[in-house]
């Protein structure tokens, strides 16, 4: 567990975020009562007695712990017209009775906030939401109204002012991923394929090697390496002990940041993995932090799991008061756990072992030059990479961490 590990001390090294002052959360969002039924004015009477009872319910500030698999879904983020997380959440809120038609069309209005953004396919554990909810709230009816893929793990009361967005402080992802990945470049990468203790070790020094803040440009898109935004601070990066289902060796990598980038994390991993295969060496790694655009390959989606969102600052400041509770989720760890093993290990194993994402993707990451990227090389990498044809590949090279050099070879 990265949070306890987390000293008080380090929670001041990261970017201070301004509390959001309690008395201006209500501004532009209270309106009158005898406005809001008169906006029911048509509609059928059930559902107006419905909406003046909800009207009359005191509402309460809450952090929500929801668990979800991403698959088939566009992302966690409300989009309209697409197929989202919230959207499915916020429909299965309505039809509980605890949110009006006017909330569902502007969840603003109950200062709906999300801890992080995923992306499509990108399934959480432990995600928070804020907003305003009934007292009456129950996780358990709005699970009645979600499918199975989606529950509503938990909910806690926290102070007026929270937004689980900015008061959060740290974040951590995992990604589950096939041991064959990490074979040397030139061997035969498939199921029988084992972590050897000096892989192992290899994996871990280049994961070392993220730690800290670093200037990630070249792991993300669309960034210029002189936007602030691009400074990252990462407080660890690991590799678990690896472990077999149906015959199949698979590593958990988890990484402890203070927020990501799109595509970051799976960046972050693609370079690791073609430096521990001989493809480049671990001074590529250095050179990414400097100002030059590099072409570094982007791992495949499958396996990357928000694991969890940490409030160290905010309980430090009001976990110990006497009057507000801990931001602590670890009382459902079980069922957090239950749903992993239902749900998320299932599914990146079946869909590895039919899908062969890693094993496809391995196939192409010798076609990146780990070097400039310029717009003609990129275009006809791109061009290779979709009509297949058969390119010199870079040798093998000379690595600290990697003492094998294997020839140069045809790509097929």
């Amino acid at each position: 567990d990265f949070s306890s590990t987390f000293k008080v001390t380090d929670m001041f090294n990261l970017d201070r975020t301004e509390y959001v002052d309690e008395k201006s959360e209500t501004n532009g969002l209270k309106r009158d009562s005898s406005e809001k039924t008169s906006e029911l004015h048509g509609e059928d009477s059930a559902k107006k007695a419905l909406y003046e009872k909800q009207d009359r319910i005191k509402k309460r500030k809450i952090a929500m712990m929801i668990s979800y698999l991403g698959q088939g879904y566009l992302g966690l983020q409300r989009n309209p017209g697409t197929k989202t997380i919230e959207e499915d959440l916020l429909v299965a809120m309505l039809k509980a009775g605890y949110i009006s038609d006017d909330v569902f069309n502007q969840p603003q209005l109950i200062q709906f906030q999300r801890a992080a953004r995923t992306d499509k396919g990108v399934s959480a554990l432990r995600q928070i939401l804020s907003m305003k909810l009934p007292e009456n709230a129950d996780v358990e009816v709005i699970n009645q109204h979600l499918p199975e893929q989606i529950r509503a793990m938990a909910m806690m009361r926290v102070t007026k002012g929270f937004n689980c967005k900015s008061n959060c402080d740290a974040r951590t992802y995992s990604y589950m991923m096939p041991t064959f990945a990490f074979a040397l470049h030139g061997t035969d990468a498939n199921e029988t394929f084992r972590l050897s203790p000096e892989t192992r070790q290899r994996v871990g020094e280049v994961l070392k090697m993220f730690e800290g803040t670093h200037n990630f440009h070249n792991f993300t898109s669309k960034k210029l390496p002189t936007d602030p935004s691009v400074s990252r601070y990462i407080i660890s990066f690991t590799c678990e002990d690896p472990f077999v289902i149906d015959d199949l060796e698979f590593v958990i990598l988890k990484v402890k940041g203070q927020s990501f980038m799109l595509h970051q994390i799976r960046k972050m991993v693609g370079l690791m993995i073609a430096i521990v295969r001989g493809l480049t060496t671990s001074d590529t790694l250095t050179r990414s932090w400097d100002r030059e655009k590099l072409d570094i390959p982007i791992a495949p989606g499958l396996g990357l799991l928000l694991e969890e969102v940490h409030y160290n600052r905010y309980n430090f400041r009001y976990g110990n008061d006497g009057v507000h509770d801990l931001i602590d989720w670890s009382r459902w760890d079980d069922q957090v756990e239950q749903f992993r093993r239902k749900f998320i290990l299932p599914t990146v194993v079946e869909t590895e072992k039919s899908e062969k994402s890693m094993l496809t993707w391995l196939d192409s990451l010798n076609l990146h030059s780990f070097d400039v990227r310029t717009e003609h090389i990129q275009s006809e990498l791109d061009q290779a990479l979709r009509k297949s044809k058969g390119i010199l590949c870079p040798p093998v090279l000379e690595d600290p961490l990697i003492p094998t050099t294997l020839p140069m070879e045809t790509a097929r």
